[in-house]
């Protein structure tokens, strides 16, 4: 098997190419990201841990529907609830961890789209950096 390792400046990811089989895979994340060279695009090849994905959406409807509920409760549990305030803040409470679960499931699952973003991020911050 002829295998070769090689870095992606734009990414900052380390693949290795398997030639034989006209794999390409990344080295140095903790999700393990394959692509196939079909003969006109690369593919996605899914290796699913249904265990961990699992764990992953049920721990992201807690953290998304506890909270809120916490804080409507207790709101509902005073004898004369203020209206707005209470109100307000189950719903902060819902977009914040909305937006943790959001950010957590795009780590987990390499959307290229918050992929992309994330390195137009760091370039643009180095950009940034390197003309002060």
């Amino acid at each position: 098997m002829l295998t070769e390792a090689f870095a992606c400046n734009f990414c900052r990811h380390i693949f290795t190419a398997d030639l034989e089989e006209n794999t390409l895979r990344v080295e140095d994340s903790s999700q393990p990201l394959s692509w196939r060279w079909n003969g006109r695009h690369w593919q996605s090849i899914h290796r699913e841990d249904f265990d961990l994905t699992l764990v992953i959406w049920i721990v992201g409807l807690a953290l998304v529907i506890f909270p809120p509920t916490l804080v409507w409760f207790s709101y509902r549990s005073l004898p004369e609830p203020p209206l707005l305030f209470p109100l307000i803040w189950t719903v902060l409470t819902l977009v914040a961890h909305l937006g943790l679960v959001g950010w957590l499931l795009a780590e987990h699952y390499q959307f290229p789209p918050y992929i992309a973003g994330k390195i137009r991020l760091r370039t643009w911050m180095e950009h940034r950096e390197s003309k002060t």
